[in-house]
């Protein structure tokens, strides 16, 4: 349930930077790995929530609410500590210089922005879509349980014959 390839495509466009197959791809790899990691954070501890005994609802308002910092902070550290590569700024600590471009920076300009470009996008859309379709997934359980029960019963009751 992730739409890192587009974002992260949608931002070598912004940037006007070539997308380049291999770190791209390695970019969005680790996208991915650290979107399912988010929402493995969240399903648990909405499971946490839903075996104490809280409602569905009310436990996917709790698990956004409660979640929504870790997450958030998460991402804006990885973002913030990726936008120097995203910017092809070398830093030299044994000269104690700054430089952009450096010929080496393409690559990792490819890798930093598939990652951070594709977090910016992914991790609102993530605290959002992830405690709806919990939801949605646990009505529609609880429905075909209703309907199960429902068919369980009306097969049980014989119908009633009139005596003449």
């Amino acid at each position: 349930m992730s739409f890192q390839p587009w974002a992260s495509s949608s931002d070598f466009m912004l940037k006007g930077q070539p997308f380049g197959v291999v770190m791209s791809g390695v970019g969005v790899i680790a996208l991915a790995g650290i979107v399912v990691n988010n929402n493995i954070v969240l399903i648990d501890t909405f499971n946490g929530l839903r075996k104490q005994g809280m409602m569905v609802r009310e436990a996917a308002i709790r698990t956004g609410v409660q979640r929504l910092r870790p997450v958030m902070l998460t991402t804006i550290t990885t973002v913030l500590g990726l936008i120097p590569m995203v910017f092809q700024l070398n830093i030299d600590l044994t000269h104690q210089s700054l430089s952009v471009g450096a010929p080496s920076a393409q690559w990792w300009t490819q890798l930093s922005t598939a990652i951070a470009g594709g977090l910016t996008f992914a991790t609102p859309l993530t605290l959002i879509l992830t405690p709806c379709l919990l939801v949605l997934g646990y009505r529609r359980k609880e429905r075909k349980q209703l309907e199960g029960l429902h068919q369980e019963t009306s097969s049980k009751v014989s119908p009633i014959h009139s005596v003449e």
